[in-house]
């Protein structure tokens, strides 16, 4: 028996690898046919025109860009009608490489689930994985690749505005929650029920000097390891496909062009080999923090720094190629990038089908199904959290008669 288990086991071995390496091989073969021009289109993320998480951007070329393929990736494009429209621009484009769509899915898509503070006061982990697959389930039967999620910021300051998307101030919580966030998001990533996690904002955004969201962070890196970036690995252990840096500077170096966090840290002695995504406009907001002169700038910064996606600057769309073509960028740092994207889009499997997430009647089914949102009661009476008035501790009259909890 033990020998039919070790063969058993070799032969599983065999095939991932096998399999693996027909992707990096079918990603090598696809990078040698590219132009520069189409490599960084993939390295460019548009938001969509309607529904928007941040300010909308009208761009009237969207539609011709994305038939040259020059975008490699949309967010805020909800529903199978819509994606597969976009879809169908991008099979016009020379090489036909398919987009990559992604959106804020928070807590819940369609079925809406506790907010991520109130999960974590549940401690019921399994509840949490299963609340993120229910939502992957209903966001990737809408035409969804890729949600913006965990966040996995720890926060210790109550003036903080993000509070309430991570899992509070308790960094081992935090990362056994971010640990389940991700199983539950990526499933068995390719099929069709499974989107892409992105864990976010790395790295430090928590911290913002009091509590102030794109401020400054200021702290010892004894902080930064043993309290702030153990959810990050955490999350990355677990098989996180994609990270976003955040809007912050720590210790003066915004996280957009961050060597340390970004190189060093997470491809570097974590090994990460997914891609990382700027958060909004953050590689051209460097700009406005005085960290560069200009977007030509930012870009030589932030993909240096290993930045691969550029989520609604423009800067890499605009100055990427001039500043190869000047010898300030490498183009293996754009090979590097491309090559990190391309492999998640081989790994959802849309390149063997560009409309795999297409599916108008999966897509009915899911976003009706009554068994989520019963789901989503119970661990909404999970995450409440009473607090009894020992001792009568809380100053209320005696003859108080009634009390609104909100």
């Amino acid at each position: 028996m033990k020998k039919i288990a070790t063969t058993t086991f070799l032969l599983f071995f065999v095939f991932a690898f096998a399999q693996q390496k027909t992707i990096d091989q079918k990603v090598e073969t696809l990078l040698k046919q590219m132009t520069l021009e189409e490599k960084i289109g993939q390295l460019n993320q548009y938001t969509g025109d309607n529904t928007a998480t941040g300010p909308i951007t009208i761009n009237p070329n969207k539609q011709d860009e994305i038939k040259k393929g020059l975008i490699g990736s949309m967010l805020n494009i909800l529903g199978t009608k819509y994606t597969r429209q976009y879809q169908e621009l991008a099979m016009q484009s020379r090489l036909k490489i398919p987009l990559l769509f992604g959106q804020d899915v928070i807590h819940g898509y369609k079925t809406t689930f506790p907010i991520p503070l109130a999960e974590a006061a549940s401690w019921d982990i399994s509840a949490i994985e299963q609340s993120a697959r229910i939502a992957a389930t209903e966001a990737a039967a809408s035409g969804i690749h890729w949600t913006f999620a965990p966040m996995v910021d720890i926060g210790r300051d109550p003036r903080w505005g993000r509070v309430m998307e991570g899992a509070g101030e308790d960094t081992y919580l935090g990362s056994k929650i971010a640990y389940a966030r991700v199983k539950g998001f990526q499933g068995n990533l390719g099929d069709v029920n499974s989107v892409l996690a992105c864990v976010k904002h790395f790295a430090g955004y928590g911290a913002a000097v009091g509590g102030r969201d794109y401020n400054s962070v200021d702290m010892s890196d004894r902080m930064l390891w043993e309290t702030y970036l153990p959810p990050f690995k955490a999350a990355l252990d677990a098989g996180a496909a994609t990270f976003m840096n955040s809007f912050n500077d720590l210790n003066g170096i915004p996280a957009s062009a961050n060597t340390y966090l970004l190189r060093d840290i997470l491809k570097g002695k974590w090994n990460f080999q997914g891609f990382v995504v700027s958060d909004w406009g953050s590689i051209g907001e460097m700009v406005n923090h005085g960290f560069v002169k200009d977007n030509k700038e930012a870009a030589l910064a932030s993909i240096t720094a290993g930045s691969d996606m550029d989520m609604e600057s423009n800067a890499y769309r605009y100055n990427l190629e001039q500043l190869v073509k000047e010898n300030k960028v490498s183009i293996s740092l754009i090979d590097d990038a491309v090559k990190r994207i391309l492999r998640k889009k081989f790994e959802l499997g849309l390149f063997d089908d560009p409309y795999k997430f297409c599916n108008t009647q999966r897509e009915q089914k899911e976003l009706n199904n009554p068994d989520h949102t019963k789901i989503a009661r119970e661990l909404a009476a999970k995450s409440i959290v009473l607090l009894k008035n020992e001792k009568n501790i809380l100053p209320l009259s005696k003859s108080l008669k009634t009390i609104a909890f909100i």
